[in-house]
């Protein structure tokens, strides 16, 4: 089993080819009861380390655009700033809100970024950048970043999902999906959008040795069937085929009542707490991508009374998890992203809101590959405008696909035609980086 260099060192990283070759031999075709697609190469430690070395994204999508004033750019003191205050975090000279004592404290493993300038204020095309990394345009449907971190990470044995979106809320669902775009529906979304378990997951009627009978009678017709012929069609069948049982399998990985009540109880009672919990169950199992949506931040009205309210959840779940996430080994490669399709008006509009604002707003790294306790790019005096380190979604996805360990250079092709991962001459903010 080969290893290569990834999140900045490589004890952290396992060659993905070298892994599945080895996958491939040690299990064949057999069904695998657990999840993971990890446990079956032989030992716990062994699952375990891999486990660990797997790297893998936690998006925490705030729908609607939250208040970078509210949260990791406060401006106290001015007429923009609103009525709260900042607070010195665990990094001398960063000041993050008062609203988010608990991030304030384990600034260590996180990089804000505090100099995006996207230019589109839209819900609907604005979403579509900040999950593609890019403008669309009509001859090339792009994959958002779930989609290619599934493409680049996903383990091809796995009996997991490689790409998990829970987006449970109404408010921005419909323009912002996951879309795999080019790289077609082998690589797109798990959409939990009612629920936090998959639909029809259940085997409610046969038993695990019904069960696994009915996966031997299958691959025994699906050999006969096989032969004298190769058809790519069927290896896809196959592979979905396999995906999916082991899903049903292992219906438990989406409950977290198998949890301890004390991490239960840690992550909160809320649907967004939950979800978080459940993302980390996930990665943990080897999900290289989950999506967790937290909506209604499109704060028009009423700007400081909601952000009182969520900011704080925000707060504590975000930092629940990446404890929690440091305390299993699993931090340092798992990156977890805070991103929006755009942040709010420094100026407060007559409703005591803030409206629709791309020129200067923030976002947060943490963890895998990046430089912890740090802040890239600074907005004006009144948040205006950016002053300093301007970035565009761009140059904020090949940040992101570096942190990674992956070329933001490479190509990918429809037919002869390439098409790269990230817009031609960008570049990775380097003081990011680890």
């Amino acid at each position: 089993m080969s290893f290569k260099k990834s999140c900045g060192a490589a004890d952290h990283a396992i060659s993905r080819r070298g892994f599945l070759t080895s996958l491939a031999a040690m299990t064949g075709t057999a069904a695998v009861a657990d999840m993971t697609g990890i446990q079956v190469l032989g030992t716990r430690a062994l699952a375990n380390d891999l486990r660990q070395q797997q790297k893998r994204v936690i998006l925490l999508w705030l729908a609607g655009g939250a208040s970078q004033l509210e949260t990791f750019d406060p401006k106290p003191g001015v007429t923009t700033g609103g009525p709260f205050t900042s607070i010195q975090t665990s990094t001398p000279g960063i000041r993050i809100s008062e609203l988010m004592p608990r991030m304030a404290r384990r600034l260590k493993d996180t990089c804000i970024i505090r100099s995006l300038n996207t230019r589109n204020a839209d819900h609907g095309s604005a979403s579509r950048i900040m999950m593609r990394g890019r403008m669309g345009e009509p001859s090339v449907d792009y994959p958002d970043l779930g989609a290619v971190v599934a493409r680049e990470m996903g383990l091809e044995g796995s009996q997991v999902p490689d790409y998990v979106s829970f987006y449970t809320a109404t408010e921005g669902r419909n323009m912002s999906p996951g879309s795999a775009g080019f790289l077609g529906a082998r690589y797109g979304s798990m959409d939990l959008t009612t629920s936090m378990v998959p639909d029809n997951i259940r085997r409610t009627l046969i038993n695990d040795q019904d069960h696994r009978e009915r996966a031997e009678l299958r691959n025994q017709l699906s050999d006969m069937f096989e032969r004298g012929r190769n058809s790519s069609a069927l290896d896809s069948h196959h592979q979905a085929y396999r995906r999916v049982t082991g899903i049903m399998a292992n219906e438990r990985l989406f409950d977290i009542e198998q949890e301890p009540q004390r991490v239960r109880e840690r992550y909160g009672p809320t649907l967004f707490g939950r979800q978080c919990l459940a993302a980390r169950r996930l990665v943990e199992a080897g999900v290289p991508f989950v999506r967790v949506a937290r909506a209604w931040w499109d704060s028009h009205a009423q700007n400081f009374e909601s952000h009182q309210e969520m900011v704080p959840e925000l707060d504590h779940v975000m930092a629940t998890l990446l404890d929690d996430l440091e305390e299993r080994g699993l931090l340092r490669n798992t990156l977890v992203i805070t991103l929006a399709e755009f942040g709010r008006t420094p100026a407060i509009n007559p409703t005591v809101g803030r409206d629709h604002f791309a020129s200067a707003w923030s976002t947060t790294l943490s963890g895998c590959g990046i430089r912890g306790g740090s802040v890239y790019g600074r907005s004006d005096d009144l948040g205006n405008r950016v002053v300093d380190g301007e970035i565009g979604a761009a140059r904020l996805f090949a940040t992101i696909y570096r942190a990674l360990g992956i070329n933001p250079h490479k190509n990918y092709y429809l037919g002869a035609r390439p098409i790269p991962l990230t817009d031609p001459g960008t570049e990775p903010i380097r003081e990011v980086l680890a």
